[in-house]
């Protein structure tokens, strides 16, 4: 599987933003119908000069999948960008392992550019508010000051109970930090001994 195959849904988002139709775009990327087709399915594996052709056809910078690679490339693997990258790939179920191999490595080193870029937009609220409310928790522990990023992520519209045992939901509201409540996320003391 390519880097590109779970990303090919975005020509097709794209390409609706600018209201142009499949035909449309199809020429103006010098590309066949079938080749645009193609393209747009999920599971296909795009040849990145293919990609270029319709990224330029709709009006995006001509560099912007190189950077794009290249910034991919030189992530840190350990860095809070790339475990979000790994959750997204993996699955919700996986956060909590990709999550605290973040933190282990953060504590490991103290690296501030495993915290410098903000986590990919996640589909589920839950684990963008949990990455920033655990990178805040980090850095007032280490004494770094907390990415810009942080302050943007908001709280969540309903709490989030992280032991998701009922009858623990009252002691994790008495126990979880104060970066994890102010995002409507409710944490366990023994999460926390982990990190």
């Amino acid at each position: 599987m390519s880097i590109y195959t779970n990303n090919m849904n975005s020509i097709k988002l794209a390409r609706k933003r600018n209201r142009i139709s499949q035909r449309s775009l199809a020429e103006k990327a010098s590309l066949s119908f079938k080749g645009l087709q193609l393209l747009e399915k999920h599971g296909h594996d795009a040849k990145l000069s293919s990609i270029k052709k319709v990224a330029a056809a709709l009006g995006l910078p001509g560099g912007g999948i190189e950077w794009a690679i290249q910034d991919f490339f030189s992530m840190n693997p350990d860095s809070i960008k790339a475990a979000s990258l790994r959750i997204h790939s993996d699955g919700f179920k996986s956060w909590p392992l990709h999550l605290m191999n973040f933190v282990d490595a953060f504590r490991r080193s103290l690296n501030e550019n495993l915290i410098r870029s903000a986590p990919m937009e996640e589909s589920d609220p839950r684990l963008t508010a949990i990455m920033a409310s655990m990178v805040e928790f980090l850095c007032m522990h280490h004494e770094h000051a907390v990415p810009n990023w942080c302050a943007g992520i908001l709280p969540l519209k309903e709490p989030w109970f992280v032991s998701g045992i009922e009858n623990l939901k009252a002691t994790a509201l008495v126990e979880s930090p104060v970066h994890f409540r102010k995002r409507n996320i409710f944490v366990m003391s023994d999460f926390l001994d982990r990190v």
